[in-house]
């Protein structure tokens, strides 16, 4: 059963839901491909369930500059593929980026570079499972669904020397 909650950031309201197993997602407002309200299950205080409470309380240290590293039970829901490519990028380092290629390349086949970016682009747990940290080959920023100024936002969060304008290699 799903259950979630909404909470303030600096990009915006965030939505966390949780199910028994863990996370299930993150999504921001205008959230490219996010469901439907009614599968979120019933809105509660994030202090009713210590998944949401981890990860309110882990995503408000993030945006403070504090963790660099998430250590809540993630449980999105997504094909074994996506599943491969999400864990993918949890290994990518917090300030740093790759691009599609790369991460193709760390699944041992650079020609999936497509299929990379349509798992990443499903990505339900936004942030947590850094999906922002994904580039175009040419260090442009594309294909962030929760939109280009917000991933502009976390990557210089993370990265503050680096601008939109640089070249993020």
């Amino acid at each position: 059963m799903n259950t979630h909650t909404v909470f303030d950031s600096p990009i915006g309201p965030l939505t966390a839901v949780a199910n028994d197993a863990g996370l299930a997602a993150v999504y921001m407002a205008e959230h490219l491909r996010r469901p439907g309200w009614d599968t979120f299950g019933e809105r509660i205080p994030a202090s009713d369930s210590p998944v949401l409470a981890a990860a309110v309380e882990q995503l408000g240290e993030y945006f403070a500059g504090v963790r660099t590293e998430f250590a809540v039970p993630l449980a999105p829901a997504g094909n074994p593929f996506q599943h491969r490519v999400w864990d993918v990028l949890r290994r990518i380092p917090y300030g740093e980026v790759r691009t599609y290629g790369d991460v193709a390349a760390m699944l041992d086949d650079r020609s999936m570079a497509q299929a990379v970016g349509s798992a990443n682009g499903r990505n339900p747990i936004s942030i947590i499972v850094p999906c922002h940290r994904v580039v175009g080959a040419d260090g442009s920023l594309v294909g962030y669904a929760g939109g280009l100024e917000r991933k502009q936002f976390l990557l210089e969060l993370e990265n503050p020397t680096r601008t939109h304008t640089e070249a993020l290699f």
